[in-house]
């Protein structure tokens, strides 16, 4: 039986992987997922300049009332259309895809999609 450890350690080592290809600029940074077992976070990072520029996540505050859990994919379509909303109003509308080691299904492709239909081009 594999541990969450080691699903953990192989998570790590495909995300740095994907990390070696993938860079975030000003104009197109990159948006990074983490999920949790409870909740799930999105970020837009500068990888240039070393910033975040904008976040979001089942914690937030404007998100908290609306979920009930963070770890369902309803949860998920509502981070993604909140950070695309964050980025359009800073104006950016050009991101990287950044699963973080991921399949991309579920939580992340749910959450990618939602960001999708609010604006964001992939």
């Amino acid at each position: 039986m594999i541990s969450k450890q080691d699903k953990n350690k192989s998570r790590k080592k495909r995300h740095l992987r994907v990390r070696k290809k993938i860079n975030g600029t000003a104009q197109a940074p990159r948006l990074n997922v983490y999920r949790s077992s409870k909740h799930i976070y999105a970020q837009l990072v500068d990888d240039v300049a070393g910033v975040t520029i904008a976040s979001a996540s089942t914690v937030d505050p404007e998100l908290k009332e609306q979920v009930k859990h963070g770890g369902n994919q309803d949860a998920a379509a509502k981070v993604g259309t909140l950070i695309a909303k964050r980025s359009l109003e800073k104006g950016i509308t050009e991101v990287v895809f950044d699963r973080g080691g991921y399949l991309y299904h579920g939580r992340v492709k749910t959450l990618a999609d939602a960001a999708r239909e609010a604006g964001l081009q992939f």
